[in-house]
């Protein structure tokens, strides 16, 4: 029978070899920094490059996300209403993003906006006069906009994809008025969302047939046309130019998505 041998003795660390052990890792010899990382901390005053790199702005982002998804959390049936920031007080498209607003608050929504001026201030000072839950998603630009004085509760962005997110998270449907280069971005991207069944029974509605008109003929006589969407695409939003039927469509809407009214909502479970 064989004798079992007893294990080989671990070589011996060389005697006054410096080890230091790093989270997971492990740092020996020449490798061993002459610092801690504690010490590197709370003594160096050196450049500030790295709050500009690229591992810093992944926290930024999750920060962003984290900030905005602890104050939307409880927020309940919202719609997003987008439009120009250049849209003045004295307006027609201001007093119906106004008057929606306040419709929509008084249904039992909280709107969501921008948080600038022009149609998104329309919007928060409607749903703010209606009683309602006014809520302003901001974005840090270089011309600086500032919250407006009707937001209940706001919430700024550095980066737009975060803040975008928002938008579509706590929001159950979107209404867009007239605007530019940010309101198509919104718009198409709620349509290609609900395109690719990334949102089901989104409602999405356009205020304004003259301004949306040529557009929406535009994709129905060229984009169709062409083969790049489908007719089908053309049924994922409707365009209105009455306050009351655009409630009237986003309840609909909402009710396709969960059998019954909005009322149905239920707060998100705390864990």
């Amino acid at each position: 029978m064989t004798t079992p041998q007893p294990a080989a003795a671990p070589e011996p660390t060389p005697e006054g070899a410096a080890r230091r052990v790093k989270g997971p890792v492990t740092l020996r010899r020449s490798q061993v920094p002459s610092s801690t990382t504690d010490q590197r901390l709370l003594d160096t005053r050196g450049p500030s490059d790295w709050v500009h790199t690229d591992p810093w702005r992944v926290l930024r982002i999750q920060a962003e996300f984290v900030e905005g998804f602890g104050a939307l959390a409880g927020l309940g049936p919202a719609v997003s209403i987008f439009g120009s920031a250049r849209t003045t007080s004295d307006t027609g498209d201001y007093a119906a993003a106004r008057e929606l607003a306040g419709a929509l608050a008084r249904s039992g929504y909280a709107v969501i906006t921008g948080g600038g001026p022009g149609i998104m201030e329309a919007a928060n000072r409607g749903a703010c006069e209606a009683g309602g839950v006014s809520v302003g998603l901001g974005i840090e630009l270089p011309f600086e906009q500032g919250m407006n004085e009707w937001v209940d509760i706001g919430v700024d962005f550095r980066y737009f994809f975060a803040r975008k997110t928002m938008f579509v998270k706590y929001a159950q449907a979107f209404v867009v008025f007239p605007g530019g280069f940010g309101t198509f971005d919104e718009l198409f991207e709620a349509l290609t969302l609900v395109q690719t069944g990334k949102v089901t029974s989104f409602p999405v509605v356009l205020m304004g047939s003259a301004y949306w008109g040529g557009l929406v003929a535009w994709l129905r006589e060229t984009v169709l046309t062409e083969g790049k969407i489908s007719a089908r695409d053309l049924d994922r939003f409707h365009v209105t130019d009455d306050v009351d039927e655009a409630v009237r469509l986003v309840d609909a809407g909402l009710r396709g998505h969960n059998g019954g009214s909005v009322v149905e909502w239920y707060p998100p479970v705390e864990v």
